[in-house]
């Protein structure tokens, strides 16, 4: 569908036009014509599918006929990067509407603070907001919320696994039983549907599959041990001139610190990211990789969906991701518009029966190959074998209480 066909107002159909925006995607066709008509939903889909839009336009739209005054949304995100990449879309489309946004996020300084609080108080109309940092200001009792008339959550899932369950169900007490009520997530898991029943009424449910990978990225697997993997990446890097921006994706922020040093000793131009670093020191990192000041991104899986850049030549995961969407999603930042890219995953003996995972959902086996033999012989790939490992290993999983 064109923007044109919704029945989008005069105003927001400028932010459109000036956004560049002509034919909507999957998301956008089926979630923006229910969320007009007012229904609460959930919305299965994967960031880079377009979903901000579904969900920031008929928002918008509805926010720009209304002349009443305060806080009238509310959308809640598990990361700052989040917060942030959804304020520069709302920013930007609001433009027309003269609705003023305002992110929440931890990190800051006083001011910054002061500036949230004023806010809060009713100075914005929309909020963008991580659960914690919001919960700090609502302990103070100043926040304005009974004008709200939309919640969304983006990324429940990921607020789930982070452990948000209690701060979100907290956050919902405080606004109005009369509103409409949107939450969109990667997955459909249980606990998704646990939260949905407690916050959604009668909603309707939208789905968008996951998209395979693009023809133009070039996928290679290495089998490897956890002490060969930065020996591995090295030589990886060692012919890839060509390649100006290349993402780097760890499981944990130790591994994050360990790769950047390393790459740092073999004189390549090299940045890391994770939740130790100050929120400035964030913000500038990515602002350096975005312009090309800095060639190399070494991120944890938990910065992984907060980071959205165009234009990569290569991703590699250091580790296999926990989710097999999560690696459709990551090497689908390169191949971009009918462009080439290429993705390399390296897979030790416990990541055997997460690629699996993978394989099946991409519906595609790829060839595992070996390290150089300077480097020792890596894992032998025996899905079989590791399919029984993953299973016994669940049986020895505690009960939960």
């Amino acid at each position: 569908m064109k923007f044109t066909e919704f029945g989008l107002n005069d105003t927001l159909l400028d932010a459109v036009y000036y956004a560049n925006y002509d034919e909507s995607t999957e998301i956008q066709s089926k979630a923006i014509p229910l969320i007009l008509k007012g229904h609460d939903l959930i919305g299965c889909a994967q960031t880079g599918t377009g979903k901000t839009a579904a969900f920031v336009l008929p928002m918008l739209n509805q926010l720009s006929e209304s002349e009443s005054k305060g806080v009238k949304a509310l959308i809640l995100c598990p990361t700052r990067e989040l917060a942030i990449q959804i304020d520069r879309q709302v920013q930007g489309l609001a433009y027309f509407t003269h609705s003023v946004c305002r992110a929440v996020y931890g990190g800051g300084d006083g001011v910054a603070w002061d500036q949230e609080r004023e806010a809060l108080e009713g100075a914005a109309d929309v909020i963008i907001a991580t659960p914690g940092r919001l919960i700090s200001h609502i302990e103070r009792g100043y926040v304005m919320f009974e004008t709200v008339k939309y919640l969304i959550l983006d990324e429940a899932d990921r607020m789930l696994d982070i452990g948000f369950f209690d701060d979100i169900i907290k956050i919902i007490k405080t606004l109005p039983i009369k509103r409409q009520s949107l939450m969109f997530s990667a997955t459909m898991a249980p606990k998704i549907r646990k939260l949905a029943n407690e916050i959604l009424k009668d909603p309707v449910e939208v789905s968008v599959a996951v998209s395979k990978p693009a023809d133009g990225v070039i996928q290679e697997v290495f089998m490897a041990h956890e002490e060969q993997k930065i020996k591995l990446v090295r030589h990886l890097l060692s012919d890839k001139d060509e390649f100006n921006s290349i993402i780097i994706f760890c499981s944990t922020k130790k591994k994050v610190s360990q790769l950047t040093r390393k790459l740092h000793q073999n004189k390549l131009s090299v940045m890391a990211i994770s939740s130790d670093f100050e929120q400035k020191e964030r913000e500038q990192t990515i602002s350096d990789f975005r312009s090309g000041r800095t060639r190399i991104l070494v991120a944890t899986d938990v910065m992984s969906r907060g980071i959205d850049i165009k234009g990569i030549d290569l991703v590699i995961n250091f580790d296999v991701p926990t989710d097999a969407e999560d690696y459709v999603h990551r090497i689908g930042r390169t191949a971009r518009a009918n462009t080439k890219g290429m993705a390399i995953t390296l897979i030790s003996e416990d990541d055997m029966y997460r690629f699996v995972k993978i394989e099946t959902l991409i519906e595609r086996k790829l060839e595992k190959k070996s390290p150089p033999t300077s480097m020792g012989e890596g894992p032998v790939w025996s899905e079989t074998k590791q399919a029984k490992t993953f299973k016994r290993r669940s049986s020895f999983q505690k009960p939960r209480r």
